[in-house]
């Protein structure tokens, strides 16, 4: 499970879809697709891609697929994505100071 994990969050784009997540709330595909400039059949596939490493749970709603992250996520893997986000946002910081 964590190989799997880890390799949802190598990918750039899901990395950002996870930080995006990260604020508790819901997102549908189109404002994933919008902050993330990808096209749809991209960002669903990275988002089945982060479903099926139990990141995130989606809900239908109409037309519309809303995604957030897993609230049931194990305690270590939660740990794991924490990481990856607070190194991500180091890395860009230290690119705004240089």
């Amino acid at each position: 499970m964590i190989l799997t994990v880890l390799s949802a969050l190598a990918e750039p784009t899901r990395l950002a879809a996870v930080a995006l997540l990260s604020d508790g709330g819901e997102h549908c595909v189109c404002e994933l697709m919008k902050k993330l400039d990808a096209s749809q059949s991209r960002m669903s596939r990275h988002m089945q891609t982060l479903k099926h490493a139990g990141l995130v749970v989606d809900r239908r709603d109409a037309q519309w697929v809303r995604y957030r992250l897993n609230p049931d996520m194990p305690p270590q893997v939660r740990a794991l994505v924490d990481a990856a986000l607070a190194a991500c946002a180091a890395e860009i910081n230290e690119r705004k100071v240089a």
